[in-house]
C-alpha cells in the first residue's frame, strides 16, 4: 500500500508540474490563473506524498502540516481561478478581504500548533500491514476544514450558477469542471469520516487540477470526463453506491455491483439485495456508519464496515448520498488476534498475569455467595531443567504443564501464567479437588525425543476469606504455603494457615519498626570473646541483638531470617560495621589491642558497594583495618564466585583480615578454600558435635585443621562448650577459640569488664 501512493503520488506531483510549466507557457489569458491553481495542488500531495512514506511522528507532523497550509492556498487558488474562468465580476471588498483573513488566521493558528497543539495531532496506528500515523483532529482543525469547505462551497456555487446561465454549449465545460470538484469534495468528505491515514482523495484533488488545466485550455467533452470519474471510482477498493436525493440508487461501481449482484446495470436492485445481505440499513438516512457480519456459504465470517454520507447540494438541500461497503475481515481478524496475543501467553496459551488478575476480579465482584481457593503452581528445580536438557525441552515442560491445569480445571475455573515457571488457578471451592489436582500435577514425566524428565510440582492453596483482598496478596499466600514444603519430595500441596499468616504479620511487624529500631539504637552489637590456645581474649565477634520496647530481648532467630528475606539485613549490616567501629576507635583511645569481627550477609553485596562502605567507616573513624575483622559465609562466594573472590582480594589489599565462617556446613569449602584469599576459618560447631560421636568425625576436624595450618591459614572454632572439645582441640593444633565455655555473647559493658577480669 505505502509503495503503490508513494508512486502515485509521485506521477502525480510530475504531472502537476508538467501543467504548470505548460500553463505559464500558454497563450491564454485563463493561462496564468490556471498555472496557478494547478500549482497550488503539488504542495498538498507532496504533503500527503511524505504522511505515506513516514514512519516516524516527526515527518509525518510536517506532512500534515505541508498538507493542510497546502490546501489553504488551493482554495485560496481556486477561488481565484474561479472568478476569472466565471468571468464573475470582482466580488465585493468585504468578501474578498474575509476570505483572506479567515485563511490568514487558518496559517496562524497552524504556526501555534506545535505549542497548543490545538489544531491537530497524530497517532501511530496499523493498516494494511504497516505502520502510519494517523491524523487526530482538533478545534482548530474543525476550524480549518469550516473556512475551507465553506470557500469550496462557494466555487461550486459559482460554477453551478454560470452552467445553468450560461448556454447548452458552454456549460458543458463548467458543469465538467462542477462535477470534477463534487467528486473531489466526496472524496475528502469520505476521507474526513473514514479517518484513514491515507488520503486517497488527492488523488481527486490533482485529478481536478488535471482536469482545470485540460479543459480550461483544451476543451473536451463531457463524456470524457463522465468514463474518467466513472473509472475513478470504480477502482476504489470499497464497494460504493450512489443514491439520488429520493433514496434511488443511480449508479454503482464494479465492487459494488458484485457485492450486491446485480444484473443489467439495474442499480434500482441495489437497496433489496443490500438488506437482504445486511438487514434494514436505513438508505434514506443522512448520516450513519456501522459494523456488519455476513455469514458465507462454507460457514465462514466476513465482516464489513458500512458508511453513509450525503452529498450536499446548497445549505438547504441534498444533491443525494453514497454508501461506501469495505471487506473489514482481515483487519478484524487482526486486532482479534492481537487482543488475543495481549491477553495470553504467547507459550502456553494460558492467560498473562495481567489478564488472569484482571478476570478473577471481574468473577469475585459478581455478587454471589460463592467461596473461592486460589492455587499458585511452582516447578521444582526448574532452572536445572532448563540448564540440563536445554530451553527448547524447558518450553515443551510448560506447554505440558499448562495441557494438565486445563484438563484438571472445571469450567468455572480461571487459570493463568504468572511468571516463568509459575502458574495459578482460581475456582470454586465446591469445584476445588485436590487428589484431582494432586492427581494431574503432582508427580509425571515429560518425554521429547529422546530426552525425559520427572516433574516435580509444589502447588499452594489459599481459601480466599475475604473478597476485597488483592489478587496479587492472594496468591503471594499461596506461595508462602509453597515455602513450607521446601525439599519435601513427598508432599506435592500445601495450604495457608493462620501459622503462616502469624508469621507473614510478624514479618510486617519487624520490617516495619526496623529502621526505628536502628534509628533509637534498640538494635545493638552483643559481642562474643574469641581468645587463643592460653585462653587469653585477643578479639570478639559483634552480634546483632534487638532490645525491643515491648517484644523484650528478641535473640537472632527471631528477626535475622525475616530481615534476611525482605533484604533489610544489608541496613543492618552497615549499622553493625558502623557500631564496631565506634567501639574500635573507643577502644585505640584506652589502649585496648583487640579486634571485632564483623559479618557481611549475601545479599550486602546486592544493595551496596562493600568494600566501599567498610573502608570509608573506616577511615572515618581512624582505626586499623586489620581490627575490623570481615566475616564472610560460604554462600556469600556461591553466586558470582569471581567477583566475590574479586571483592575479597580488595579487602586483602587495603589491609582487612578475612575470615570464612561456617567452614564445612556447604559441599564446596574445600573446594573454594584453594581460590579463596582468607587469612581465618571458622569450623562449623557441626564438626565438634560429630568428633564428640565418632572416630571419623575426629579424623576429619584433625585433617582440616593441619590443612589449614599446611596452608598458612589460622584456624578457629566456634562453638566450645566444654573443657573436653577445649583440650581435643588444643592438641588436634587449633589456634583460636569461641563459645560458651570461655564467654557467651554480651553487651560492650560487661564485655569489657570480662576482658579486665581474664587479663589481670
Amino acid at each position: 500500500m505505502r509503495i503503490e501512493f508513494t508512486i502515485i503520488f509521485s506521477l502525480l506531483v510530475i504531472i502537476l508540474t508538467v501543467c504548470t510549466i505548460s500553463s505559464m507557457n500558454s497563450r491564454k489569458i485563463i493561462g496564468k490563473s490556471v498555472a496557478f491553481f494547478v500549482c497550488s495542488i503539488i504542495p498538498p500531495v507532496i504533503g500527503n506524498l511524505i504522511i505515506v512514506c513516514a514512519k516516524d511522528k516527526f515527518p509525518a507532523m510536517l506532512g500534515y502540516y505541508i498538507y493542510f497550509l497546502g490546501m489553504d492556498v488551493v482554495m485560496y487558488a481556486m477561488l481565484r481561478f474561479t472568478v476569472r474562468y466565471c468571468r464573475i465580476k470582482r466580488p465585493n471588498k468585504i468578501l474578498e478581504y474575509g476570505v483572506y483573513a479567515l485563511l490568514t488566521a487558518d496559517v496562524i493558528q497552524y504556526a501555534f500548533n506545535p505549542v497548543f497543539h490545538q489544531a491537530f495531532d497524530t497517532e501511530p496506528i496499523m493498516y494494511e500491514g504497516d505502520l502510519y500515523f494517523r491524523l487526530i483532529p482538533k478545534l482548530g482543525q474543525t476550524y480549518h476544514r469550516i473556512v475551507d469547505y465553506a470557500i469550496f462551497t462557494i466555487v461550486l456555487l459559482l460554477f453551478l450558477i454560470k452552467s445553468i446561465r450560461s448556454v447548452r454549449i458552454y456549460a458543458e465545460r463548467y458543469l465538467i469542471i462542477l462535477l470534477a470538484l463534487v467528486v473531489g469534495g466526496v472524496w475528502e468528505t469520505f476521507y474526513i469520516f473514514s479517518r484513514t491515514p491515507i488520503d486517497r482523495s488527492m488523488i481527486g484533488f490533482a485529478v481536478v487540477g488535471i482536469l482545470v488545466y485540460f479543459f480550461a485550455l483544451y476543451y473536451r467533452p463531457l463524456r470524457l470526463l463522465d468514463r474518467m470519474l466513472a473509472g475513478m471510482a470504480s477502482e476504489m477498493p470499497e464497494a460504493l453506491y450512489f443514491f439520488d436525493d429520493n433514496g434511488l440508487c443511480i449508479w454503482a461501481n464494479d465492487r459494488g455491483i458484485k457485492l450486491a449482484d446485480i444484473n443489467d446495470d439495474d442499480y434500482a436492485q441495489a437497496e433489496s439485495r443490500l438488506t437482504e445481505l445486511f438487514g434494514d440499513l436505513n438508505i434514506k438516512d443522512d448520516e450513519w456508519s456501522a459494523e456488519k457480519e455476513l455469514k458465507t456459504e462454507q460457514g465462514t465470517t466476513k465482516y464489513y464496515v458500512l458508511e453513509k454520507h450525503t452529498v450536499p447540494y446548497s445549505e438547504s438541500k441534498i444533491a443525494g448520498s453514497f454508501l461506501s461497503i469495505r471487506d473489514n475481515t482481515d483487519e478484524h481478524m487482526a486486532l482479534r488476534r492481537e487482543i488475543y496475543n495481549a491477553t495470553h501467553d504467547a507459550l502456553t496459551g494460558l492467560y498473562t498475569k495481567e489478564h488472569f488478575y484482571d478476570c478473577i476480579s471481574k468473577e469475585i465482584q459478581k455478587d454471589n455467595d460463592k467461596h473461592y481457593a486460589v492455587v499458585y503452581i511452582n516447578v521444582n528445580n526448574f532452572k536445572m531443567i532448563n540448564d540440563v536438557f536445554g530451553s527448547s525441552f524447558g518450553d515443551h515442560v510448560l506447554k505440558e504443564i499448562a495441557k494438565r491445569i486445563r484438563e484438571c480445571c472445571h469450567e468455572n475455573s480461571i487459570y493463568g501464567r504468572i511468571v516463568g515457571d509459575i502458574f495459578g488457578m482460581f475456582m470454586p471451592v465446591d469445584e476445588f479437588d485436590d487428589a484431582m489436582i494432586e492427581e494431574a500435577l503432582g508427580h509425571f514425566t515429560v518425554t521429547e525425543g529422546h530426552m525425559s524428565h520427572n516433574i516435580l510440582i509444589h502447588m499452594g492453596v489459599y481459601f480466599i476469606p475475604d473478597k476485597s483482598i488483592e489478587i496479587s496478596v492472594m496468591f503471594d499466600r499461596a506461595r508462602i504455603a509453597v515455602t513450607q514444603i521446601k525439599d519435601d519430595y513427598k508432599i506435592c500441596l500445601a495450604y495457608y494457615d493462620d501459622k503462616m499468616r502469624e508469621q507473614v504479620l510478624w514479618d510486617q511487624h519487624i520490617s516495619s519498626q526496623l529502621n526505628e529500631a536502628i534509628s533509637k539504637k534498640h538494635i545493638r552489637p552483643y559481642l562474643q570473646p574469641i581468645v587463643d590456645t592460653a585462653g587469653k581474649p585477643i578479639g570478639a565477634e559483634a552480634l546483632s541483638r534487638w532490645i525491643h520496647p515491648t517484644d523484650g530481648f528478641l535473640s537472632p532467630a527471631r528477626f535475622i531470617p525475616v530481615i534476611e528475606r525482605n533484604g533489610m539485613i544489608a541496613e543492618v549490616d552497615k549499622y553493625m560495621w558502623k557500631c564496631a567501629c565506634e567501639i574500635l576507635a573507643k577502644w585505640k583511645k584506652e589502649g585496648r589491642e583487640q579486634f571485632i569481627s564483623v559479618n557481611i550477609s549475601p545479599k550486602d553485596f546486592y544493595f551496596m558497594d562493600v568494600v566501599s562502605v567498610i573502608k570509608n567507616l573506616v577511615e572515618k573513624y581512624e582505626i586499623e583495618p586489620k581490627k575490623l575483622r570481615i566475616e564472610i559465609t560460604e554462600t556469600v562466594m556461591m553466586d558470582d564466585n569471581e567477583n566475590r573472590i574479586a571483592i575479597l582480594n580488595e579487602f586483602k589489599q587495603a589491609g582487612f583480615i578475612v575470615e570464612m565462617d561456617d567452614f564445612g556446613s556447604g559441599y564446596s569449602s574445600l573446594n573454594m578454600l584453594q581460590d579463596m584469599p582468607v587469612d581465618v576459618i571458622k569450623i562449623d560447631m557441626g564438626f565438634l558435635n560429630r568428633s564428640e560421636l565418632d572416630e571419623k568425625g575426629q579424623k576429619i576436624l584433625h585433617n582440616i585443621l593441619n590443612m589449614t595450618s599446611d596452608l598458612g591459614i589460622i584456624s578457629l572454632t566456634e562453638g566450645v562448650e566444654t573443657t573436653e572439645q577445649y583440650s581435643m582441640l588444643l592438641n588436634m593444633g587449633c589456634r583460636l577459640f569461641q563459645g560458651y565455655h570461655f564467654a557467651k555473647p554480651m553487651p560492650l559493658e560487661e564485655l569489657e569488664s570480662w576482658f579486665d577480669s581474664v587479663t589481670k
